[in-house]
């Protein structure tokens, strides 16, 4: 579940290893440009932190901030991470 804070949406996911979290920021990647949004982010061996928020409103959570998650959280799901 995505978390509100300090008007950021924010998530941590945690992968088996360096390499699954690296393909999943990879495909993360490619959904963020395609919807033209881009997540703020970290990555340290088998964890990616997550937050976003929409740099061109303020950096406030918008509708964007919010289909954007929902793509990942689908991402997740379709992989089996």
């Amino acid at each position: 579940m995505w978390t509100e804070k300090d008007n950021t949406l924010q998530k941590v996911f945690r992968f088996k290893d360096f390499v699954q979290a690296f393909t999943f920021m990879t495909e993360v990647a490619f959904i963020a440009e395609k919807m033209n949004h881009h997540p703020d982010w970290r990555n340290v061996y088998n964890t990616v932190e997550i937050k976003l928020s929409t740099h061109d409103a303020g950096n406030k959570v918008t509708d964007k901030d919010h289909q954007l998650a929902a793509a990942i959280v689908k991402l997740v799901a379709e992989k089996n991470y």
